[in-house]
């Protein structure tokens, strides 16, 4: 025989537990349960993106053209060497030596290399650096020191008059020494350089 709770006087354990607490504080209770799951969400389903410096330590992006049987960007965990890229390339579209007085320090990321051939079997490689588009599509830092006003005007926030003001700065005092310097030239206050500084680097 079935006997109803309501008739033996037994109360439902969710009510009797919600008896302890005003209306009130249930719902801060549900807010704040609320707010923990929202936060487990992104924690461990939408990883924060990584600032601008720590992509850039964590891709160094070379990029080969000219005799080579894969030309293009090529992307390595920690900074390659001369050999180590042209390998990446392809390796060279013709038999050759390569140069050996050609540097086996590694390279830094946003370079370009320009293999050219000068004769059979004999082929001269440019150590350059990418184009500033690429490099700031890949996060890499553009030399103040050497940047030009139109690309300059790439960045977001930078636009003619100030990429003309830059340039002016920069030739009046021979170079920037210090990113900081920045905040010397006219237009860019401490605000401004805050969200200028990254996209620059002193050489």
């Amino acid at each position: 025989m079935r006997i109803a709770d309501r008739g033996l006087g037994i109360e439902n354990p969710k009510k009797q537990w919600m008896r302890f607490f005003s209306v009130g504080q249930q719902r801060v209770l549900f807010v704040l349960a609320l707010f923990v799951l929202a936060v487990f969400y992104f924690r461990f389903y939408h990883p924060s993106n990584p600032s601008f410096s720590e992509r850039t330590i964590q891709e160094f992006v070379i990029e080969v053209v000219g005799e080579v049987n894969r030309p293009g960007i090529h992307l390595f965990q920690e900074p390659p060497t001369l050999k180590r890229t042209i390998e990446k390339a392809g390796g060279l579209k013709e038999a050759a030596v390569l140069d050996a007085g050609l540097s086996p320090e590694v390279l830094e990321a946003g370079t370009l290399l320009t293999v050219v051939k000068e004769s059979p079997g004999k082929i001269k490689i440019k150590i350059g650096r990418m184009d500033a588009r690429k490099l700031l599509v890949f996060s890499i830092p553009l030399d103040l020191n050497r940047v030009s006003m139109e690309d300059l005007c790439l960045i977001p926030g930078i636009g003619e008059s100030l990429a003309r003001e830059i340039v002016a700065y920069r030739e009046r005092r021979n170079g920037f020494r210090s990113l900081e310097e920045l905040k010397k030239v006219n237009g860019i206050g401490e605000k401004k350089y805050h969200s200028l500084k990254h996209f620059f680097v002193i050489k």
